[in-house]
């Protein structure tokens, strides 16, 4: 027999949504614009990366040669300034005779995935946090990677995403963004309020690995302060910057450096102690009701006949770019956008070089470059 209530509930309901749909979509789906921006960034020099994808962080080696990039089917790459073009580095899977296509993330885990780089500067050697194989490190001719570290507490890394290192220390600073959803799935791991990341250190002379937060929202980017005094970790799902303190009276505490308009990735300091931090994406009103009802991510939305594009282009509302720098004590100095995404989209991170900012993305073909004079 059929249940009338049910029925007449779920008509409503779809009308209802309906209602929502046709008289006021926009005001939900696309971010608002927000005050006191530069939308600048659609003059920025476009770079394209041809037959690879995702150039999620970007790193200068020590005689400024570069940049280098990891792209979606597991290399590192190098700009040529003599060729004007890009070669291989490095790569972090010695199981590449499938890896041919720029961009098959059923393959992620066997290709591998490189996310943060990061040169350390004494020797030349470049670590690369890659999210399927932990922290890995190759010398300054390139070829195949190093394992360094790849569990915690008996827990492997299932999402090693950002670093920094502290070279007067020999420890390098890094995030797991989550003990339960891979690289690959990072769009559920937002959704469906997955709090299982991790922050760690990994000290370079004992070879050990400390866990010194736990319990976090999609952990990503990492930043050493100039002094050496406190590292920040940007937590993705909250919108938010993380200080972790080193030194001082609040050594080993935690505070909130900065809350932003929008879901931070990549964060790299400048030459003043400065931070840049790159916004995937702005705020909207949908998004923040899906975070405040993790039922739907974990319930409804994987019955969906969504794909990932389609439910991203949901979640952010459109296509733009976002930087934003941050002050030493974490005010907002400056934000740059390209609004309509007309060449900048889904910024993963900005390093600011020579007047330049240097501009990555995890889901584009290219890097920009963007004059700051």
């Amino acid at each position: 027999m059929v249940n009338t209530t049910n029925i007449i509930l779920c008509v409503s309901t779809i009308v209802a949504l309906s209602a929502i749909i046709v008289l006021n979509i926009t005001p939900y789906i696309f971010p608002a614009p927000l005050s006191t921006t530069l939308d600048h960034l659609s003059s920025a020099t476009s770079i394209t990366i041809t037959g690879a994808f995702g150039p999620e962080s970007l790193a200068f080696d020590p005689t400024g040669s570069g940049p280098y990039v990891g792209v979606a089917d597991g290399r590192v790459l190098k700009w040529s300034s003599l060729s004007n073009s890009w070669v291989d580095f490095a790569f972090t899977s010695s199981h590449r005779d499938e890896c041919t296509r720029p961009f098959a993330p059923e393959l992620e885990h066997v290709c591998g995935r490189p996310l943060g780089l990061r040169f350390e500067k004494k020797s030349g050697n470049l670590y690369i946090a890659d999210a399927y194989f932990g922290l890995h490190v190759v010398g300054p001719e390139g070829g195949l990677s190093t394992k360094v570290a790849t569990e915690a507490e008996g827990q492997p890394f299932y999402f090693t995403n950002d670093m920094d290192i502290d070279e007067d220390e020999d420890v390098i600073y890094f995030t797991d963004s989550s003990s339960t959803f891979r690289r690959r799935h990072f769009m559920l791991s937002i959704l469906t309020g997955d709090t299982t990341g991790r922050f760690m250190k990994y000290d370079k002379s004992t070879k050990n690995v400390t866990v010194l937060l736990r319990n976090l929202a999609f952990p990503n980017g990492v930043s050493l302060s100039a002094d050496r005094s406190f590292v920040l970790v940007a937590e993705t799902r909250p919108c938010r910057i993380l200080r972790y303190w080193l030194t001082g009276p609040n050594s080993g505490k935690t505070d909130t450096f900065a809350e932003l308009p929008g879901y931070p990735d990549n964060i790299r300091r400048n030459e003043k102690g400065e931070f840049w931090v790159g916004l995937h994406a702005k705020k909207t009103r949908l998004a923040n009701w899906l975070l405040k009802n993790p039922w739907v991510g974990k319930s409804l939305l994987p019955k969906l006949p969504l794909s990932f594009r389609q439910l991203h282009v949901l979640f952010v509302g459109g296509h733009h770019g976002i930087a934003v720098k941050l002050s030493t004590d974490g005010r907002v100095v400056e934000i740059l956008e390209d609004r309509r995404g007309e060449k900048v989209r889904y910024i993963s991170e900005v390093e600011e070089k020579d007047e330049k900012l240097w501009i990555g993305s995890v889901l584009m073909p290219s890097i920009w470059v963007y004059d700051l004079h």
